[in-house]
């Protein structure tokens, strides 16, 4: 149940309501956006709503209980501050969103109405739709470490402890080519990697359109033109640009043991027996020679 202030109770309370909707959306990277669908921009907390962005939003679906509430936000990517482009880079990925219900005519008057996290985001050309998810989506995240066979430490942090600043996990390169995919380009200055060094590894642009955006290594073999390397979808490649490329990780113990020599610091249990040994049946190659089974 929420206590508004006296203010807006009287303001509802009499009838004739001068009412909107205001969204603010803070990504990871503490930048703030606000949006409204007042026809002329609102201001309170530090924040510009701006107005006919082009947001309208679904009604809110609510439950009692552990049930995560979500609504739907649709858009016209008519602001110079939302575009594809920033969507398809993943800056809004969860992004914080705080949704307002405010007087325009005197925007102190106003109640948080819903707080939570950006789910999954469609777009097109010129539209995006993006689910808001309640907080209690965090109840259904993951906690703590799991019993599992990969390793569960990112390459280079604290826990795993391998340098990636060293010449032979990092390189720098540059765009010598775009390829047939908007994701898929040819890079020079990776010719010493054998393929698929890069593979999941990070590739931060240090230059170009997308200069500070790191991404995912899809796939980086080599070519007789050089390394092909394919980002994860995000974001589009342009060119001339230079980055930098650290080696990619696929948190097996084969892999830590061969390509980084850190079996010490392995975050996995490779020796745990899982569902495929409480399945095993018995096998003529499992009898010695007594003919019992071992």
């Amino acid at each position: 149940m929420r206590t508004l202030a006296a203010g807006l109770q009287d303001h509802l309370d009499s009838g004739a309501t001068t009412l909107c909707w205001c969204w603010r959306i803070t990504r990871n990277d503490a930048v703030a956006f606000g949006f409204t669908d007042h026809d002329r921009d609102l201001a309170f907390d530090g924040t510009t709503f701006e107005a006919a962005s082009g947001f309208t939003g679904s009604e809110i679906s609510g439950a009692v209980g552990l049930n995560v509430d979500t609504l739907d936000v649709d858009g016209a990517l008519k602001s110079d501050r939302l575009n594809e482009a920033d969507l398809a880079a993943g800056l809004f990925d969860n992004a914080l969103i705080e949704i307002y219900r405010v007087n325009w005519a005197d925007p102190a008057m106003r109640v948080l109405m819903r707080y939570g996290n950006l789910g999954e985001v469609s777009r097109g050309a010129h539209h995006f739709r993006c689910e808001v998810r309640g907080l209690a989506h965090e109840l259904q995240q993951p906690k703590g470490r799991m019993i599992q066979y990969g390793c569960d430490a990112d390459l280079g942090d604290a826990r795993c402890g391998v340098n990636v600043n060293q010449a032979v996990y990092a390189a720098n390169g540059g765009v010598a080519s775009l390829g047939a995919s908007p994701r898929r380009f040819m890079a020079s200055g990776l010719g010493a990697y054998a393929t698929n060094w890069f593979t999941r590894g990070l590739l931060t642009w240090d230059s170009g359109a997308n200069d500070g955006t790191t991404s995912e290594v899809k796939l980086h073999a080599k070519a007789r033109a050089g390394p092909s390397s394919c980002g994860r979808g995000r974001p589009k490649p342009s060119r001339p640009a230079t980055f930098r490329v650290t080696a990619g990780c696929d948190k097996q113990f084969a892999t830590c043991r061969a390509k980084f020599a850190n079996t010490a610091n392995f975050r996995g249990f490779p020796h745990v027996s899982g569902n495929d040994f409480m399945l095993r049946v018995a096998s003529r190659s499992d009898r010695n020679d007594g003919g019992r089974v071992r």
